[in-house]
């Protein structure tokens, strides 16, 4: 007598096995996201850092133009404007305040569904709005 698996145990073994890949996918999607805004993170430190740099030497600070901190996204033809980035960064001339922008839509595939940015104060303090941080 041969042994084998009924119809209805492969069915059942095949809804498991796509309730967890589902499950998974999710997760996924999250960590891979939330590595992308660490990279945010770092480039505005950075801009951080220049602004003091610049705000030592000029008594004011600046926008990110005059900076050129030859960071991805930073150049003024990168960020959202451009397929090979994720994020689009700014800086507040007034305030000192550098923010990175995620892309919904002409950035690097594939664009976040919803808008988020994150913002670095000159004082190190963190800010922004929904997103993964």
């Amino acid at each position: 007598m041969k042994k084998a698996f009924t119809l209805l145990e492969m069915i059942v073994v095949i809804i498991i096995v796509g309730v967890l890949a589902s499950l998974g996918f999710g997760q996924y999607t999250r960590v891979i996201e939330k590595g992308r805004s660490a990279e945010a993170k770092a480039n505005l430190a950075t801009l951080r850092q220049l602004e003091l740099v610049y705000f030592q030497e000029y008594d004011t600070y600046t926008t990110l133009s005059t900076l050129d901190a030859g960071l991805p996204g930073t150049d003024g033809a990168g960020g959202c404007s451009s397929t090979s980035f994720y994020f689009g960064y700014a800086c507040n001339g007034s305030t000192g305040k550098c923010g990175a922008y995620r892309c919904t839509s002409g950035g690097k595939s594939p664009n976040a569904t919803t808008f988020y940015h994150i913002e670095l104060s000159p004082d190190g303090s963190w800010g922004g709005t929904a997103g993964y941080y």
